[in-house]
């Protein structure tokens, strides 16, 4: 999750230093911002669809009766 974190705000601080290096006021800084909102969310949308084997086998097994109890 830190990572989601810098992958926002790293652009952000870059666009910003480098505003003030050019002097090209707010356009880094909006470009830094809209940038970083962009990867933050595309890496929530990746990590949220990842898939994890371990983890489908165990809820498909806690949501199976055991088989002698079925009787």
């Amino acid at each position: 999750m830190a990572q989601v974190g810098l992958e926002m705000v790293v652009p952000v601080g870059l666009g910003w230093w480098l505003d003030d290096r050019l002097g090209w006021s707010p356009v880094l800084l909006i470009a830094g911002v809209i940038l970083g909102l962009a990867l933050g969310i595309l890496h929530l949308v990746a990590l949220s669809n990842r898939v994890d084997p371990d983890a489908d086998e165990s809820k498909q097994d806690a949501s199976k009766p055991p088989r002698d109890k079925l009787t």
